[in-house]
């Protein structure tokens, strides 16, 4: 009873900030005193939202100048603040700012305690990323607003995406969630962001925004209340409407706050204070920092084929880090294009006329570490029971077979294949000539009496060593294994000699 009353006497105190219907005593029964104390102070309800772990990833983003986007800083700064200076101001002026940003939308920007904490967290405690953050903004806004209008959409939800990624086009979440708009997998696919081995579409800006602006469309149609579908896009409709279910059917977001998981009671004022923070970043003394490269200095190109970023890196000189950072889509270092299927590559703009100057090259060339397998594929041949081939693109079973001197037939038994269907990066263990194995399918047929026996009392023959054969080659040649010839000859070893005599028992 003490912990209902104490909730009443908050509620009343913040009514005034609050829509009238969110007052509801009867909604303390589902709260225990931990929630309570979450809603009387809105940094613990800062604390544990995932807003601050985005803030410390778009830290970690190294194209950033430390220059302000506007050379003239004090053209930007109007009102004569110190360097270090951070302005304070009274709940009357939050209240007074936004509701000049709620007459501009269909978005009820409101003002209560969550909302102050966030705006604290954004304006003081992590400022400097809300510098970042606004720098990026000059990146991806322009798209954003575009593909908003497209859509019918208030255009202030691009702040959204600052919330969930802090625009940081590189963001993942412990939960799984991807990209500037952080999609699940599951969300993702319902709205056609194809997800595969090599290739991840949550991480493409452009068609990821698309997909949040239908996703975000579709739940308007269902709640036809901004701070609802903000909740449902944190959340999931299921929760949201459990939530309005415990709230007796009231379907607003402050009404149904107590109801909802804790991360998403924090979700809608994240929301309202950072987007009152981008809107009055000079009144807190915060100027936009420049994202360097991702600003002006990047452009697309189109692949027509095959590339890994080896590849890019070792003709074209541009950083590996840079092509994985500016393309988080390709999760593999791989491009799995082709003519018929293209893909779009961002470059610093420097290396994007070189690419297309280079382009067959660039396809055609060998990296390093490609020259380094065939190299190993060939050592390992001679001297191990079995190697792993990787399935590169446009192998077929027959191929691999055909390089390895072995049967489809056995390539399919040693990896447990019904079909002959195999996918690019796919691993499969080819038992050379050095293996006992690879003389699967060599022996006899139930009721045949041809002997496999590699000792059979046939007279053995000699073989004499030929420049440039080598113990593999021979065996290959005279059907059996190189332990067969070792045991055989007494060779402990793996050299021979031109000239030298060898037993062929076969």
């Amino acid at each position: 009873m003490k912990c209902k009353l104490l909730l009443i006497g908050i509620l009343l105190g913040i009514a005034a900030v609050l829509p009238a219907q969110s007052v509801d005593p009867d909604s303390l029964e589902y709260l225990d005193e931990q929630e309570i104390e979450d809603l009387n102070s809105g940094k613990a309800i800062v604390d544990e939202s995932t807003v601050i772990e985005m803030l410390d990833m778009v830290s970690n983003i190294s194209y950033f100048r430390d220059v302000y986007l506007d050379i003239d800083t004090a053209k930007m700064n109007v009102y004569g603040y110190g360097k270090n200076e951070i302005p304070v101001f009274d709940d009357s002026v939050y209240m007074q700012r936004l509701e000049a940003m709620a007459k501009q939308t269909t978005i009820p920007f409101t003002y209560n305690t969550h909302v102050r904490s966030f705006i604290d967290l954004y304006a003081n405690r992590l400022r400097q990323q809300s510098s970042k953050m606004l720098g990026l903004s000059y990146v991806y806004f322009p798209m954003f607003e575009e593909m908003l209008a497209k859509y019918n959409l208030p255009l202030e939800l691009k702040y959204l995406a600052m919330v969930e990624s802090a625009l940081n086009p590189t963001a993942g979440s412990k939960a799984g969630a991807k990209g500037l708009w952080q999609f699940m997998l599951g969300t993702g696919k319902d709205y056609n962001l194809k997800v595969s081995t090599l290739v991840d579409e949550r991480f493409d800006p452009m068609k990821e925004t698309e997909a949040a602006c239908r996703y975000l469309k579709n739940l308007y149609a269902s709640y036809e209340d901004w701070f609802l579908v903000l909740a449902a896009y944190n959340c999931g409709p299921g929760n949201v409407n459990k939530a309005i279910m415990r709230a007796r059917g009231v379907q607003n977001y402050w009404a149904i706050w107590p109801y909802l998981p804790k991360e998403t009671r924090g979700y809608v004022p994240a929301f309202i204070a950072v987007a009152y923070v981008m809107n009055y970043a000079t009144e807190h003394n915060i100027y936009p920092q420049n994202p360097g490269l991702l600003m002006h200095g990047t452009d697309t190109v189109t692949v027509h084929d095959y590339l890994t970023f080896d590849q890019l890196n070792e003709v074209l000189g541009v950083a590996t880090e840079d092509v994985k950072f500016f393309n988080p889509q390709y999760t593999k270092n791989i491009i799995p294009a082709s003519k018929s299927n293209t893909y779009s590559l961002r470059l610093p703009t420097k290396y994007t006329l070189l690419f297309v100057q280079l382009e067959d090259s660039i396809y055609n060339y060998k990296s390093k570490a490609e020259v380094r397998e065939e190299i190993i594929v060939e050592k390992v041949k001679e001297v191990s029971e079995s190697i792993t081939h990787t399935v590169k693109k446009g192998e077929s079973l027959g191929k691999i077979a055909n390089r390895y001197h072995v049967s489809v037939a056995n390539i399919k038994k040693w990896n447990n294949l019904r079909k002959d269907n195999i996918n690019v990066g796919q691993k499969l263990v080819i038992y050379t000539s050095g293996s006992p194995m690879a003389q699967v399918g060599k022996s006899s047929e139930k009721g045949s009496n041809k002997s496999v026996n590699s000792g059979g009392s046939s007279k053995p023959k000699t073989h004499v060593v030929k420049r440039g054969e080598t113990l593999s080659s021979i065996a290959k040649k005279n059907h059996c294994t190189v332990n067969e010839l070792k045991k055989w000859n007494g060779i402990k070893g793996n050299n021979i000699q031109a000239g030298q005599k060898l037993k062929i028992k076969k």
